[in-house]
């Protein structure tokens, strides 16, 4: 007896890795103009030399060339979502048929209106031939052009993504370790404690591995956190306070994770753990005009203070590097001293879940 399984539909490609970018935006459309321009001189200066420039010649050319670039570009706008689900090659095939049915047309309207003068039959011929040759190679030497940049393009973000990967693995053994120093401080003065410790280290680490990725929600990396300086409340007690301010910060905004729990790592290892009367670490943060700010600082004394930590400073290296791959140039990481105190700030523009889904 034979079974029959139902055949699964081919996922269709989503359309933002669709190697023909999207021509109705301003920047697009203007390369394109002048492409197109470009174009026309090229066609008007390979014809025969003639005493006078024919400036007739290359406005009617202009026209023609931009009213075919103009069509062409706002069809390939409306029937991009379906040109997406197709292969790269079948997608180009139809993108090349539709600028040479175009052109072909525009070609018909010019030669009804005598826009280039009477032409003979096999000037008739010839003409619709030429236009369709050169609509042919030009679609497709610039439709290659969008695949190739698309491939660098995809080939970019993998390296990228790749490298953050690393810069992430690098830093959750980090973050072991040194919860692991601070436990390891209880095991001998409170082994109770101790031992909650440990299973509160559990219940974080399953936090921090439940979602992988590089960017998580805000709610999320706060709760590590708060897991992170529950464990040192035990080796610290009332050496630690933690005054929060971060109400005004959405919960679905991204953040890279484990980006704040080195910030609070450092403030401890730098403002309380040499003092005595230990001290209060402030964490401020807020959105505003689709820029992220977060502050951490915490009281510091010249006399009291420890040797720098390795860890810790390769883990604001590595924060600083993760906000310039994931952000760009706009993204920054800087740490001063005034007033006492030890201030280490970071920021980044990003858009909330809620505004990129009214954006779509």
């Amino acid at each position: 007896m034979q079974i029959l399984r139902p055949k699964r539909a081919r996922p269709a490609a989503p359309i933002d890795e669709f190697f023909v970018p999207e021509l109705c935006q301003p920047e697009a459309l203007l390369g394109l103009v002048l492409l197109a321009e470009l174009l026309v001189l090229v066609l008007v200066l390979a014809e025969p030399m003639q005493p006078g420039f024919n400036w007739m010649r290359l406005a009617l050319t202009s026209l023609f060339v931009q009213w075919v670039m103009l069509l062409s570009a706002g069809l390939t706008c409306q029937l991009r979502p379906l040109l997406a689900r197709l292969s790269p090659a079948l997608a180009g095939l139809a993108c090349c048929a539709m600028v040479v049915g175009l052109t072909l047309s525009c070609t018909a309207v010019a030669d009804i209106y005598q826009l280039g003068g009477p032409l003979t039959r096999v000037g008739e011929v010839n003409l619709y031939l030429r236009h369709a040759l050169i609509s042919l190679i030009m679609s497709g030497l610039l439709l290659r052009y969008f695949y190739l940049q698309s491939q660098w393009r995809r080939q970019e973000q993998a390296e990228l993504m790749a490298r953050i990967e690393s810069l992430q693995a690098r830093i959750r053994p980090h973050f072991l370790f040194n919860s692991l120093n601070s436990i390891a401080s209880l095991v001998v003065s409170n082994p109770t404690k101790a031992e909650q410790a440990v299973l509160d280290l559990s219940d974080l680490f399953r936090a921090s591995l439940a979602r992988p990725g590089t960017l998580v929600l805000w709610r999320e990396e706060l709760e590590l956190s708060r897991r992170y300086l529950s464990i040192e409340h035990y080796r610290l007690g009332e050496r630690l306070q933690v005054d929060w301010q971060v109400d005004g910060v959405p919960d679905d905004l991204p953040i890279p994770q484990l980006t704040l729990q080195p910030l609070l790592e450092n403030a401890l290892i730098h403002g309380i753990q040499p003092r005595i009367e230990g001290g209060v670490v402030n964490v401020a943060a807020y959105y505003a005009d689709g820029v992220f700010h977060l502050q951490v600082s915490n009281p510091f004394d010249e006399t009291a203070q420890a040797q720098p930590s390795r860890g810790t400073q390769q883990a604001l290296h590595n924060i600083d590097a993760r906000l310039t791959a994931l952000f760009g140039p706009a993204a920054s990481l800087s740490v001063e001293r005034r007033n006492a105190r030890y201030y280490t700030c970071l920021r980044y523009p990003c858009a909330t879940q809620k505004q990129e889904a009214r954006s779509i």
